[in-house]
Order: structure tokens, then sequence, then C-alpha cells
């Protein structure tokens, strides 16, 4: 099956609200749980000769702790190349761990649906609806509101609309 280079070298943007985690205030207050809540999102395009893509990933994440922020995301893209067209869609389950100031650790699990197109000439079109999936594991770098670093997709195979398994990224916290 056609791979739909989605990726080929990308930099996705997250950013979040400060991260607020207060020892002093109980757990069940409900002002808590709200201080613990960091927005954010990723935006990414690309282009080239022939080549558009671009996708847009809201989320929310919950601190846990000061080690350990729990979230979900939603995903959209579009892409268009070589007379292809692609819609994309889905969610994302998000992950991150800090064991020290400097390094973050992460999984991101992703779901997603892709809706292909592909233009013929003198043919008729092609149409491929799919799902696929992705589990990231990254490690980054911190300094202050700014992560960078890789992750990695351990399902990467054919149906996979990232060109390739290993992706950069930057985070940015506000």
């Amino acid at each position: 099956m056609f791979t739909l280079a989605f990726f080929a070298l990308s930099w996705g943007v997250f950013a979040q609200g400060p991260a607020v985690y207060n020892r002093n205030t109980p757990s069940h207050s409900t002002s808590d749980f709200w201080d613990n809540v960091r927005f954010g999102g990723g935006i990414g395009l690309s282009f080239g000769s022939g080549y558009f893509n671009g996708f847009i990933s809201p989320a929310a994440i919950y601190d846990l702790n000061e080690y350990v922020s729990l979230g979900t995301g939603l995903n959209l893209g579009y892409s268009d190349f070589n007379r292809q067209t692609a819609w994309i869609y889905g969610g994302s389950l998000l992950s991150y761990f800090n064991p020290v100031e400097f390094l973050q650790a992460s999984v991101e699990f992703e779901q997603l649906w892709v809706n292909r197109e592909l233009e013929r000439f003198n043919l008729p079109d092609i149409s491929d609806n799919y799902d696929t999936q992705a589990l990231f594991l990254g490690l980054g770098f911190r300094t202050r509101n700014v992560t960078v670093g890789v992750k990695y997709d351990l399902l990467h195979d054919s149906d996979s609309i990232y060109y390739d398994a290993w992706l950069p990224f930057v985070r940015v916290y506000f």
C-alpha cells in the first residue's frame, strides 16, 4: 500500500500554560483541579514544489504531580501532493515524565483516520479510507519553558502517515 508521506521532516510546537502543582492544597479542591490543567497544542506546515501539508493538534494536559502529566489531544491534518489529497483526523493520549529538571520522557498514542483521494488521468479516481495508529516514545531536553527532542513510532509501518519512524519535536510552555 502506498505510504502517505505526511512528515518528511516537521517540527511540532506544543504550547502549554505554566505547570502549577501545589502540595499544600487538598486534592479534593475544585480549584486545585483547574490549577493543574494546561491547554495547548501543535501547528505544523510544510510545502514544496507540488506539495502541501498542514496540521493542527489542540490538547489538554493534567499535572498529576511535579513529575507526571497526562492528557488528551485532537488531530486534524490535510495533505496534497502529486494529484493525491488526504484528510487525517483523530485523537491522542499523552503522558509526560520529568525525572529531573532538564529531561522529559514521553509516551504518546495516536489513533488516526485517513481519507485519501488519488486523481488519475483517463482512469477513475481511487479513494482509500483507513485507520492507523502511532505509539511514540520520546526524550527531550528542557530549559526553562522549552523542550527539544526526538520521538520514535514503535508502530511505524506502510500505513503510517509519517514518512519516518523518527520525528523531532519542540514543546513550548507558556
